[in-house]
């Protein structure tokens, strides 16, 4: 039986949500974090609409058909190269899922496609795995085939997407349903906490790399890489710190993935490596031997970032730098998950930790290489970690890095850049404070990031240009917020928390407003905090005795309650 964490369970309730009022919705989910048992919910959920999945790479067609079958146990057909979903049979006998590679899609069928051989009008729902890639072209033609039919509709499931995607993705998905990021996952204890490590190379120097497609140029990048002295100043420091435990290798090029698996098998040490030329089963065999603990360093260009799992890499070196936040995050992803079963039944957060803590992996090492970069924003573990909050944080934490000459828990130092960040802050409102008279409380509008104390986050590029729907508009209002007081941005996370404060029965934003001018706590139930403001405007209690009178009476309801 298919058991959803709670996070998942809340993302397929948000996409089918999303599903009643928009055509097309996103979900944001990192790496290790169950994409796919996520998709093969929806799937189930929606049967007996047929769905069609789509994917790029080899890897995640088979993952997304083997994981169907056999989460829901309903047949799905694979459309790639040579294999054909059975499309012949009358709708009934037609597999309810069809698994097909985007390349396949766009190939042949006399310049319509392999997609010609589909009919948009017998398909409910399209899902697109590692959905940023969908801005390009290949994807919308296929997308604007299958949208021909109204009624359908259609999901995008990525990890962390690279923030120039965002406004793109915007454009291909009204809504984002759900939006979950690695630094809640390891919060949550789902991922392990992540360390990175800054190495000061001096004879590294990107600053004459080109950029092209915005990230650096290939060629350019593996031309640097590969200068003698650079090859051992990535191998020797990585031999040294990673000791005995097992190492995903990422280089910038055949040449230099060559190169550092002959240093590292000098120094004694077993390492292979593979790329797209690799044979297939010279690379399935590889690929077994790095699993059993037989390879300690499993050296590839560009083929392990996506469809890979393998939950005992214990460090990851970063020897191909990059400007692309979302290629750094499938980096990095490929060593976030914890030890298999590790965490299985265990319902906390707290618990889930402190196994991974316990563990033989109580977190995953990064290894970066830090030369002159020039021009280049070169992306960090602050980076994809720090996807909600400001570039100011983003930037704070990653100095922290660097200077530290040691590895660094990232989310730890994005939590106290937050803190820092948020001190300077409170310095200069106190400074504006002392300029201005105080606000009264009789305002019109409430402001609820000051009354439930949250953090704004950074505006998604997905937002850019977005509306509140007039439901939405209209909710805000009863809640006395203005929404053309804000940014749809700012209205979406105020929402956000009111949906969660509801789903969790605690205090209203109205009652909120009062008992934060009495000096109370705004984390009461509704039923508390009813209790505590009838007992101050009706019995004329002090704000403290009735707030005391409140919290004593319900605990004695509670106890007389039997078991």
């Amino acid at each position: 039986m298919l058991k959803l964490r709670d996070y998942q369970k809340k993302a397929v309730d948000n996409v089918f949500r999303e599903w009643e009022t928009t055509r097309s919705t996103l979900v944001v989910s990192p790496t290790g974090t169950g994409k796919t048992v996520l998709m093969c919910e929806i799937v189930k959920r929606a049967f007996p609409k047929r769905v069609m999945i789509l994917a790029h790479r080899m890897e995640l067609i088979f993952q997304a058909r083997d994981k169907v079958r056999r989460f829901t146990g309903l047949e799905a057909d694979v459309e790639m190269a040579d294999l054909f979903a059975n499309e012949h049979a009358s709708l009934f006998g037609k597999p309810p899922v069809v698994v097909s590679s985007i390349q396949t899609q766009n190939a042949g069928g006399e310049g319509r496609g392999r997609m010609g051989r589909f009919d948009p009008w017998e398909f409910g729902i399209v899902i697109v795995d590692e959905a940023h890639h969908a801005t390009a072209p290949s994807y919308r033609r296929v997308l604007n085939y299958y949208l021909q039919n109204e009624n359908i509709r259609m999901l995008g499931v990525t990890a962390t997407p690279d923030r120039a995607d965002e406004e793109a993705l915007g454009q291909i998905y009204d809504t984002v349903a759900f939006d979950y990021e690695i630094i809640d996952a390891v919060n949550e204890g789902y991922l392990v906490p992540i360390q990175q490590r800054m190495i000061e190379v001096g004879s590294l120097d990107y600053s004459n790399i080109r950029t092209t497609a915005g990230d650096l140029n290939g060629a350019d990048l593996a031309q640097v890489m590969e200068e003698e002295q650079n090859l051992h100043a990535i191998a020797s420091p990585a031999i040294e710190i990673c000791g005995d435990r097992r190492a995903l290798v990422f280089a910038s090029g055949q040449g230099h993935g060559e190169r550092l698996t002959e240093i590292f098998q000098r120094h004694g040490k077993t390492a292979g490596w593979i790329c797209d030329k690799t044979p297939k089963d010279t690379r399935i065999q590889l690929l077994e031997d790095y699993a059993a603990g037989k390879i300690q360093y499993m050296v590839n260009v560009g083929c392990l970032t996506e469809g890979f799992d393998d939950a005992g890499i214990e460090v990851v070196v970063i020897g191909r730098p990059t400007k692309s936040r979302s290629l750094y995050a499938q980096m990095v992803g490929r060593g976030t998950r914890p030890l298999t079963g590790l965490i299985d039944g265990l319902e906390t957060a707290n618990e889930r930790k402190s196994a991974i803590a316990a563990s033989r992996k109580p977190h995953l090492e990064v290894l970066d290489f830090v030369g002159n970069s020039g021009r280049h924003k070169l992306v960090t573990c602050a980076d994809i970690l720090g996807g909600k909050v400001s570039d100011e944080i983003v930037e704070l934490a990653a100095k922290k890095a660097r200077e530290s000459g040691g590895p660094v828990d990232m989310s730890e130092a994005i939590i106290e850049a937050q803190r820092e960040a948020e001190e300077r802050k409170r310095l200069e409102a106190a400074k504006r404070a002392r300029l201005r008279a105080r606000a009264e409380w009789s305002a019109k509008t409430i402001d609820p990031f000051a009354l439930w104390d949250i953090q704004p986050t950074r505006e998604r590029g997905w937002e850019r240009g977005k509306t509140l729907s007039e439901k939405q508009r209209e909710l805000l209002l009863k809640q006395g917020v203005d929404p053309d007081e804000r940014s749809y941005h700012e209205c979406k996370q105020i929402l956000d928390e009111l949906f969660r404060r509801w789903d969790a029965g605690l205090c209203s934003l109205k009652q909120s407003k009062h008992l934060k001018r009495y000096g109370l706590p705004t984390d009461l139930t509704r039923t508390q905090a009813s209790m505590v403001l009838d007992g101050i405007w009706k019995e004329k209690k002090t704000p403290d005795m009735a707030y005391n009178e409140a919290v004593r009476e319900l605990q004695e309801v509670a106890n007389e309650v039997p078991f």
